[in-house]
């Protein structure tokens, strides 16, 4: 008897996201629809806070050119709306999913504006910025278009600078490492 409670235990645990992953939170789409990151399961993810009136804003192209020459391999980004840095982004939902598809084509999943900073900080990204909860590393959102690699088992790699584009050399180096592996 111990031995199948111990065995159902066990299924049971590989059924559950894992507490270090980001595919136990569940997210709002932009559209309001409620979306389990878990479903990205076996997907490489790059998690970004956007914003429609920011300097970096451009950086959508890049995103979007990215996303459609990897898509099919695996990849996919995930953008969050954010106004934490200089109300670069007043907009409501609607307005950003307008903005985000009449000027750049966005056609990767966009979510409901969160908060990426501060005292009402998503915990999406309380756990993204925080060591004890990701295992992997401590950061701060520095500013909008930050970005976070995460692997197929929804395991944090590492945490890439605003400025830097997603079509930087390096960047598409482990991008493609994590698609491959």
């Amino acid at each position: 008897m111990k031995t199948l409670t111990i065995l159902i235990a066990m299924v049971g645990m590989m059924a559950m996201p894992a507490s270090n992953s980001i595919h136990q939170f569940t997210m709002t789409s932009i559209d309001g629809d409620e979306v389990s990151l878990d479903q990205y399961q076996g997907k490489v993810v790059l998690i970004l806070n956007v914003a429609s009136k920011c300097g970096l804003t451009p950086q959508y192209k890049d995103l979007q050119a990215l996303y459609t020459e990897k898509e099919s391999e695996g990849l996919v980004i995930l953008g969050f709306p954010a106004n934490n840095f200089a109300g670069q982004e007043p907009g409501t939902d609607d307005e950003i999913e307008t903005f985000c598809t009449k000027n750049y084509g966005v056609s990767f999943p966009m979510f409901s504006k969160i908060s990426v900073k501060g005292k009402d900080m998503h915990p999406l990204y309380q756990f993204l910025t925080e060591k004890d909860q990701n295992g992997v590393m401590d950061s701060n959102v520095k500013w909008n278009f930050q970005k976070y690699l995460i692997d197929k088992n929804g395991i944090l790699v590492e945490m890439i600078a605003p400025s830097k584009s997603v079509l930087d050399a390096e960047v598409r180096t482990k991008i493609d490492a994590l698609l491959a592996g």
